[in-house]
């Protein structure tokens, strides 16, 4: 889909991949930039009156950051 990612305008969307996107539900990740800093945010919307609304949303600042996630994230996975 070539919709624009429902986002702050004051952000600058670099490059996003969409994980999902039906009519109700919209998930994506994006890398952007604003406030003079990049960010790498995982989103999720969802479509009320005919009108995306954002539900989460996650950000990843850095390296550090993203390996501290992956870490926490892959001890849980086996318990799934």
């Amino acid at each position: 889909m070539s919709e624009q990612l429902p986002i702050n305008p004051a952000l600058k969307v670099i490059e996003h991949i969409d994980i999902y996107h039906t009519e109700k539900w919209w998930k994506a990740v994006a890398i952007t930039e604003g406030f003079g800093k990049k960010t790498i945010s995982v989103y999720l919307w969802t479509k009320k009156d005919d009108k995306w609304k954002r539900k989460q949303k996650l950000n990843v600042k850095n390296k550090g950051e993203w390996l501290e996630l992956k870490e926490a994230i892959e001890k849980l996975i086996p318990k799934l």
